[in-house]
């Protein structure tokens, strides 16, 4: 079995966690921008399955945390996805990327360096808020208390607002609301189809899927060789 290697990036005064799969010497290294808030615990089995049969390809693959999430101490209320994005342009550079796959909302963040992008069902900003404030909204329902989705944005704006387990600022709930993946000269979209996919974000616990691992993997090998990166 592939192990993985734990690095560092640097990122303001501090350094953050990338898991990394991988011959240190193999032309392609593969950036893996994962789903963002809940989404990305839910997905993160599967992503490490893909890493592992990636580095069976002579690929390095990387993985990083972004600031304030898993083992970050950075205060994930004082984040914003251009926060995430400076960071995500620090890894493309200490870490020699060429090539970049986004999942979910990691596809609002991916414009980072000049390398071929691959995005699996990219999702715009104001979709992933909307989730997680219908989410709040029925969890204080079942507390007894009575919310909005208007109301919990414009508490935003004074203090940081609890979604999904994750404090976000106003700054990260604005830009949200105003995201979309960024149009690029050299971008893919696969779909959970083309690989034999079912949609990991939406399951109630982390789960895997080794048949969709193992097609990813197939697809981000031969697309990664064919662009040429």
């Amino acid at each position: 079995m592939t192990h993985p290697l734990h690095r560092t990036y640097s990122y303001g005064w501090q350094q953050e966690f990338c898991l990394c799969f991988g011959d240190e010497a193999a032309s392609r290294c593969v950036l893996i921008i994962p789903p963002l808030f809940d989404e990305m615990n839910r997905t993160r089995r599967m992503l490490v399955s893909v890493m592992r049969a990636l580095a069976e390809r002579n690929m390095r693959t990387v993985l990083p945390d972004m600031p304030g999430c898993n083992e970050s101490l950075a205060d994930i209320a004082i984040q914003s996805l251009n926060h995430w994005r400076d960071a995500l342009r620090t890894i493309t550079a200490e870490m020699g990327v060429t090539h970049i796959v986004s999942l979910r909302g990691g596809a609002l963040i991916d414009n980072v360096a000049d390398v071929p992008v691959l995005r699996l069902a990219p999702v715009k900003g104001t979709s992933l808020l909307k989730t997680m404030l219908r989410t709040r909204i029925i969890a204080d329902k079942e507390a007894g208390k009575s919310s909005t989705a208007e109301d919990l944005v414009a508490n935003s704006q004074s203090r940081p607002l609890e979604l999904s387990g994750y404090m976000l600022s106003a700054e990260m709930v604005d830009s949200l609301e105003h995201s979309t993946p960024a149009d690029l000269p050299f971008v893919q979209e696969v779909s959970l189809a083309e690989i034999n996919g079912s949609p990991l974000w939406l399951r109630a616990e982390p789960q895997d899927d080794p048949a969709m691992s193992a097609a990813f993997a197939t697809y981000i090998a031969r697309w990664s060789a064919e662009c040429a990166g």
